[in-house]
C-alpha cells in the first residue's frame, strides 16, 4: 500500500510548488501595466463640462476631480464607436473599464454619456436629472476624462464621461 501513496504523494507535492505564488505572481511588473496614453486635446465644451461636473461637486462639499488623459482618449474611442454604429449605448464598457484600471491601477471606474446636446449645460442637466447619472457625478471618484464627438453626418454631439477612482 505504500508503494501505491509514494506516486500520489510526490504528485501532490510537485502540484504545491507549482501553484505557490511568487513575488512575479504577486506584484505585476512595469512590464505588464498597458500603455497609457498622455496627450489629448481638449475642446472648450470638454473643459466647460469638466468644470460644471467640478463646480457642483465642489458646491456639494465633494473633491473636484482631476482629469486623465488617458481616460479622456477611451472617452474619445467610445464617442467614435457610437457615431460609426449610430448607437447611443455604453457597448463595451467592461473593456474600457478594464483598460483603465489595468493601465493606471483604478479601483473603480463608471460612466456617463449624453447624445444630441448642444451645450455642456445641457448635456450636464440631463446628467443631474438621472439619479444614475447623477450618482456617478457625485460618487467616490478621485479623476475623470471627457470626450465630446460631433456626428459629421448630422451634427449630434456624443458625450462619453468615465470616472475613476485611484
Amino acid at each position: 500500500m505504500n508503494s501505491k501513496l509514494l506516486p500520489l504523494t510526490f504528485f501532490v507535492v510537485i502540484l504545491s510548488f507549482m501553484a505557490s505564488c511568487s513575488p512575479e505572481d504577486s506584484d505585476p511588473t512595469p512590464e505588464s501595466q498597458l500603455p497609457v496614453v498622455l496627450n489629448y486635446e481638449y475642446s472648450p465644451l470638454e473643459l466647460e463640462t469638466m468644470a460644471l461636473i467640478n463646480d457642483y461637486r465642489v458646491s456639494l462639499g465633494l473633491n473636484a476631480l482631476e482629469k486623465i488623459n488617458h481616460v479622456s482618449f477611451k472617452s474619445e474611442e467610445h464617442d467614435h464607436y457610437m457615431i460609426a454604429n449610430n448607437v447611443v449605448n455604453h457597448d463595451d464598457f467592461v473593456s474600457r473599464s478594464e483598460n483603465i484600471i489595468k493601465a493606471l491601477g483604478a479601483k473603480k471606474v463608471s460612466e456617463n454619456i449624453a447624445y444630441n446636446y448642444s451645450t455642456a449645460k445641457g448635456a450636464f442637466d440631463a446628467w443631474l436629472k438621472s439619479e444614475g447619472h447623477r450618482e456617478n457625478i457625485e460618487g467616490d471618484f478621485t479623476h475623470f476624462g471627457i470626450a465630446v464627438r460631433e456626428n459629421p453626418v448630422n451634427g449630434r454631439k456624443y458625450y462619453t464621461n468615465i470616472f475613476v477612482k485611484i
